[in-house]
């Protein structure tokens, strides 16, 4: 990882520092028996909240690392990272 990080990079870690809250307090919830729906509620905010830093990261990696692989020429690396992008779209079935 580089010594800057982009703004991209910040704002994902920024996010992640607040989902971790987020999760720190649905188990303090748990612990104090709170209504489950509250609860699913909280839950469902953590995993948007998940998406939209998982959102941010793909686009990160087709910004740099697959524009990268694009601007190389180099059909083998194009394969690659293309692959790569497939790979994780099965997974996330």
């Amino acid at each position: 990882m580089s010594e800057v990080l982009s703004a991209s990079a910040k704002s994902s870690i920024n996010r992640l520092s607040r989902i971790a809250g987020q999760v720190q307090g649905v188990a303090r919830m748990i612990e104090e028996d709170r209504y489950c729906i509250d609860v699913l509620t909280q839950l469902s905010a953590i995993k948007s909240a998940l998406g939209k830093v998982e959102s941010a990261v793909l686009k990160e990696h087709a910004a740099c690392c697959v524009a990268e692989a694009i601007a190389s020429g180099d059909e083998a690396e194009q394969r690659q990272k293309f692959n790569e992008l497939v790979d994780l779209i099965e997974k996330r079935r």
